[in-house]
């Protein structure tokens, strides 16, 4: 805007100055014409009349010229010697205008001829001129009286353009929040309150969703039938191991079948978990049914059942909560799921004689309730714990197998039921995972 400003003062005054060069050609002709009328009536030879001095020298600022010459006697009056540069006017024709020069200070002047009203035979030049000072002062004048108005109607503009364009975008803002309050959903955007003349860029962003769901479902049918062809021969791979454990009676054999074994039941136990995380990253609509659900019920039991497992780790699996009712909205299946994963990875984890602690956490209206599964192993550092949740991450430092997705499919359902997980070292240097079910869906 400054820049288109500059050019419009340049234009601006570019205007004023031919303007001003218009009016000031037209009374200097003007001058001349009255001058020529004066000598006609009372001309003396040699003279003019006071009232045509008056006319010619009344100038505040002393620029103005003038010179009367016979054609057959050469200068006869005026104040300067003035250029003509060849110009010459003809009797009973308008002035003649044209640029001369005084020294060095340009001039403009009209020139006029008329007969000698003492001698017919001769005539008179009648030449008028004055300085550029009025004329340039004139447009600067006209500049500086349009340039504020074109600051003025700038800041208007802009003012205007502000306000439009934040009035405008106000009806963004509903798309905008839906948008931001999505995780991971990919469904088209309701367009109900969307301007028209917006239509076509959600209309566009539906089509990404599209292809980007379709690429998804792709890849979660790939990872789910190659884990459903895996699971087949894995198992008939453990079922002769077994067999051949049984018959072997070479040491080296036996040793042989029992890494053969525990890398076919870590292939396996990968299988289950991509087929898990599948079911959690693109749930069914059966899956989808939410039922209002005792936490302090299905916590105990899930618990109870991975007792056997933790006595045979040598690990204290432990339930603190109340059995006071609390109720969450969920699905049964996948919250199952949830609690199954996180007691995995901690009984993996903890070391024998070590403890796992699952605590149930009394309902808050204000900040939602749920539950914690600490445990006393070797933990996670501090700048590993916002990576926790990745698919396929494991901490760098651990050396115990695993897939890196449990923690994934924890993620993953969490996110179905609006809840968050939180991570963070336990008290004894563990892991302490913390599970909060929003507040809007608990029922105490």
């Amino acid at each position: 805007m400054l820049v288109l400003l500059l050019l419009d003062a340049l234009l601006t005054y570019t205007v004023a100055l031919s303007y001003s060069n218009h009016v000031h050609d037209r009374d200097l002709a003007g001058d001349a014409q009255s001058l020529a009328a004066l000598l006609q009536h009372d001309a003396v030879p040699g003279e003019i009349s006071s009232q045509a001095r008056f006319l010619l020298d009344y100038d505040p600022d002393g620029r103005s010229y003038y010179s009367i010459r016979s054609r057959l006697h050469g200068p006869v009056s005026g104040n300067a010697a003035l250029e003509m540069h060849g110009v010459q006017a003809h009797v009973d024709q308008a002035p003649t205008l044209f640029d001369s020069r005084l020294g060095h200070t340009p001039l403009r002047a009209a020139t006029v001829a008329i007969t000698d009203p003492r001698n017919p035979q001769d005539v008179l030049e009648i030449t008028v001129a004055e300085t550029l000072h009025d004329r340039h002062m004139v447009a600067r004048e006209i500049l500086l009286l349009s340039v504020p108005l074109q600051l003025l109607l700038i800041v208007l503009l802009l003012g205007l353009a502000w306000l439009g364009v934040n009035v405008g975008l106000r009806g963004l803002e509903p798309l905008t929040d839906r948008l931001a309050r999505r995780e991971h959903t990919l469904a088209p955007i309701d367009d109900s309150d969307v301007p028209k003349e917006l239509l076509p860029l959600t209309r566009t962003i539906d089509n990404l969703f599209t292809r980007l769901r379709e690429l998804m479902a792709l890849q979660d049918r790939f990872i789910a039938d190659a884990a459903h062809q895996l699971r087949t021969p894995l198992t008939g791979l453990a079922l002769h191991v077994e067999r051949a454990q049984a018959h072997a009676n070479n040491p080296v054999l036996r040793d042989a079948l029992h890494h053969i074994g525990r890398l076919n039941g870590r292939a396996a136990r990968t299988a289950r978990q991509l087929l898990a995380l599948t079911r959690a990253q693109t749930p069914h609509p059966e899956d989808e049914r939410m039922t209002t659900l005792d936490l302090a019920t299905l916590l105990p039991d899930a618990v109870g059942d991975r007792v056997h497992e933790a006595i045979a780790a040598g690990v204290d699996l432990g339930y603190e909560g109340t059995t006071a009712p609390l109720q969450v909205r969920g699905n049964a299946g996948a919250l199952r799921e949830l609690l199954d994963n996180l007691l995995d990875n901690a009984l993996r984890y903890t070391p024998r004689e070590g403890s796992v602690t699952v605590r149930l956490h009394p309902a808050d209206h204000e900040h939602g309730a749920g539950f914690s599964v600490e445990d006393d192993g070797p933990g996670v550092p501090d700048e590993w714990l916002p990576r926790l949740g990745e698919r396929f991450f494991r901490v760098p430092s651990s050396h115990e197998d695993g897939t890196g997705l449990g923690l994934a499919i924890v993620q993953r359902i969490a996110e179905r039921h609006a809840a968050t997980v939180v991570y963070a070292r336990s008290p004894s240097g563990g892991l302490l995972v913390n599970v909060h079910f929003p507040a809007a869906g608990i029922d105490a």
